[in-house]
């Protein structure tokens, strides 16, 4: 029996213990019993390996922004659990979460007695997620990021308007597969029949499997850089500004050209969910609000700290390229830390190289790697040790330093409240 939020809360997590459980069975024995909600919402699927969390708050915002009510499903949570469930931004609440989670309680109690086993907690909140939105909060628009994978991922079940992909790269290999193209196959499972696509992939490989699923499937599939057409323009400062398809000049508060993808692959979906009734004015005011915790975020500009969720080679390419471009002027003081199933090893190689000092921390995380282990993978000559409180405590008041936390959003979520202590400082 569950008789507080806290408890519901604690009762989720324990699913943890069952681990990662690819199908789909599970998830379509609880749908049956609950009437099938997933049939009842207007959902738009967004798969990939990064920019899944960007693009579904450029989307959500330019769907608000046009008088729309947007739910939306994201993981991992940044600040409170309750994120993962959302309308229009605002998490679900306590008392919504404690009644959902009593629902699903006695659906995973049963299913745990069959031959397929309990669900898992991944499992537990997607159930609740399509519940919710299926046939307790009706909303206009549902936005569902894929979890893992996609193709035996439990939001697979739905069939959306449309499906984004927003990139391929190693990650996950363990589960997905060793090469881009074998990933590229396991995100093409969430392309459904008949439903347009929208990608940016630019592995060739990745690209064609992308291609050829798509037109297996009969849907319409539009990539970033082709149709729709994006162009960088010169910003200065925090953000980005680019034209969409040579006619509407855009600014988000995001950096990274990486952002200016995701945020082309969101408008084109906004456009094929909203048809007419989408204007110009709601396109800029959405990808001008749009903002998404622990991306490239600037906490503090005095001294100048940005903490970025970049935890695999490729979301540390991007870091880079967008470090290099807009402060290749500072010099840069880095923390990293990470879950020890990443590729840590080609995360750091590239670290090294863009790091004046590089820091290596834990945190408190079942999956955490051991810093001492980060700390032996680095050939950097000015590397180090560190606890997260102590690297805080000495970063300086200097404008020719960027001071850098990387890796593991689950570690940038354990030390946000602290390092925005310093922007409320400023203040």
């Amino acid at each position: 029996m569950i008789t507080s939020y806290e408890e519901a809360i604690n009762w989720i997590h324990g699913r943890l213990r069952l681990g990662v459980k690819p199908g789909l069975s599970r998830m379509e024995w609880m749908m049956e019993r609950l009437g099938n909600p997933e049939e009842k919402i207007k959902a738009v699927h967004i798969g990939g390996t990064n920019g899944k969390g960007s693009t579904v708050t450029f989307l959500r915002n330019i769907l608000q922004a046009s008088g729309k009510t947007v739910g939306t499903f994201t993981s991992p949570y940044f600040e409170v659990f309750n994120e993962r469930i959302a309308v229009n931004g605002e998490p679900v609440s306590d008392e919504e979460w404690f009644s959902l989670t009593q629902d699903i309680k006695r659906l995973a109690d049963e299913l745990e007695e069959t031959e397929l086993g309990g669900p898992t907690e991944f499992e537990v909140i997607t159930a609740m997620m399509f519940h919710y939105f299926g046939n307790i909060r009706a909303v206009d628009f549902v936005l569902i990021e894929v979890g893992l994978g996609g193709r035996l991922d439990s939001t697979n079940i739905v069939v959306p308007l449309c499906t984004c992909i927003t990139s391929i790269g190693l990650d996950h290999t363990a589960i997905l597969g060793d090469t881009y193209e074998e990933i590229a196959f396991e995100k093409a499972g969430i392309i459904k029949e008949s439903v347009p696509l929208i990608y940016c992939v630019k592995h060739a490989g990745a690209k064609q499997v992308i291609k050829e699923t798509a037109e297996s499937k009969h849907a319409a599939a539009y990539e970033v850089g082709v149709d729709p057409v994006v162009t960088p323009l010169d910003h200065g400062g925090h953000g980005e500004s680019f034209l969409y398809q040579d006619s509407i000049q855009l600014t988000t508060r995001m950096n990274g050209l990486h952002q200016i993808e995701n945020a082309a692959i969101a408008i084109k979906a906004a456009e094929l969910v909203s048809g007419t009734d989408l204007s110009n004015e709601a396109i800029q005011k959405g990808v001008m609000d749009a903002y998404w915790p622990g991306r490239m975020e600037t906490l503090s500009t005095r001294p100048l700290v940005i903490m970025d969720g970049a935890h695999n080679p490729e979301g540390i390419e991007s870091l880079i390229a967008t470090v290099k471009r807009k402060y290749n002027d500072k010099k840069v003081h880095l923390l990293f830390a990470a879950v020890s199933d990443k590729d840590t090893t080609g995360m750091i190689q590239q670290l090294d190289k863009l790091a004046d000092e590089i820091s290596f921390t834990t945190f408190d995380f079942p999956r955490a790697a051991k810093a001492e282990v980060l700390y032996e993978k680095s050939t950097h000559l000015n590397k180090r040790i560190v606890t997260a409180d102590r690297w805080i405590s000495e970063m300086k008041t200097k404008e020719d330093h960027l001071y850098l936390l990387t890796g593991s959003l689950y570690f940038l979520s354990s030390v946000y409240h602290e390092i925005k202590k310093i922007q409320t400082s400023e203040n």
